[in-house]
């Protein structure tokens, strides 16, 4: 039985209970509101996260909103929204904290000498070029402060709108300082908007890569969340697709369900593809030792099995096949000055 019916423009149909607080509101079907965005401000002091988890191939990250408008269903940051008092459903994409200081807090991490220049993903976790970064620009001006300080930068995105400052990241580019990651789940679009419902087409995305390719940019594809039984198939095509746009690097990631991701995950393809939920599931479990999901550093963005090593054979084949992943991303920060123009010498 399907908990609520899909909303229009949002990935999420529900509001899962905070495991936190325990808050939980039921909505009628004929009295559901269709939830517009609210922006909220987030008055943080400490613009750098940094993490020590093996499985992420990055110290430190920025985020200048928490939550996001793209909607996707599957999105492994939706929980970081029960920290907030929220919901990790249809709050999680339409109440959206937003880190207006960012550039300026940015800036006073780079001034301070107790900063250790080393790369920092834009984001990793939310999208930096959400629907809302349109009006608001603050991922823009960060990428002026990283620009300023010649600071190495990796970005993370699904949204055309990256091409926007194509013009930074060719400042950014001539100091080795910057590499783009197009992330492409399918190159259905009838799928992908169902899937994620305020990104851009897998026609769009293709697009940005070979601009951002032409431009010189190091530009990459990342082919996540890889779904068994649902997109697995379209690996080789993706691949191939990214590859003919100018995409020179690739990655993959099979999708991820912590918790309460898992109960809406399974709402959706019970909405959607209710004749392939049960495979998937199985497929996913498959994977993760009987589980939707396995929290274990070194093993959380993986998984074992057939399935698994099936999907990562022809990963492997395809990326060799196409000449993938000869080209090294890695970045440098020998080019970082303080704001005075103080020269400051390689780190690794």
């Amino acid at each position: 039985m399907i908990k609520n019916l899909p909303i229009k423009g949002r990935g999420s149909s529900d509001n899962p209970i905070n495991r936190f607080e325990g808050n939980y509101v039921e909505y009628h079907e004929d009295e559901k509101p269709q939830y517009k965005t609210q922006l909220f401000k987030d008055d943080t002091k400490n613009i750098i996260s940094f993490n020590e988890s093996p499985d992420v191939p990055f110290d430190a990250g920025l985020n200048p909103y928490r939550g996001c408008e793209h909607g996707c269903v599957y999105c492994f940051a939706r929980p970081f929204h029960e920290y907030l008092g929220f919901s990790s459903g249809l709050d999680f994409e339409t109440k959206i904290m937003v880190k207006y200081d960012a550039p300026e807090l940015l800036r006073k991490v780079f001034i301070s000498p107790k900063w250790k220049p080393q790369v920092i993903a834009l984001s990793g976790i939310t999208d930096v070029y959400q629907p809302i970064e349109r009006k608001l620009e603050i991922t823009r001006k960060c990428l002026e402060v990283f620009a300023e300080f010649k600071a190495p930068v990796g970005i993370i995105t699904k949204n055309y709108l990256v091409t926007r400052d194509i013009d930074l990241l060719k400042e950014l580019n001539s100091y080795n300082c910057v590499s783009v990651f197009l992330s492409v789940t399918t190159l259905d679009a009838k799928l992908g908007q169902k899937m994620e419902p305020r990104t851009s087409s897998p026609t769009r995305r293709l697009k940005a890569i070979e601009e951002l390719a032409n431009a010189g940019i190091n530009v990459g594809v990342n082919v996540a969340p890889v779904i068994p039984g649902l997109t697995d198939h379209e690996i080789p095509d993706i691949l191939r697709a990214c590859a003919d746009a100018g995409a020179t690097s690739a990655g993959f990631i099979v999708l991820r369900l912590p918790f309460k991701v898992k109960n809406l995950f399974e709402n959706w393809l019970e909405q959607h593809f209710p004749d392939r939920k049960d495979k998937v599931l199985n497929r996913l479990k498959a994977m993760r030792n009987g589980k939707l999901n396995n929290t274990e550093f070194g093993q959380r963005m993986k998984g074992e099995g057939e399935f698994y090593q099936q999907i990562k054979s022809v990963f492997q084949i395809h990326t060799k096949r196409l000449g993938l992943n000869r080209k090294s991303m890695e970045l440098t920060t020998e080019q970082f000055v303080r704001k005075h123009g103080q020269q400051l010498g390689l780190f690794s």
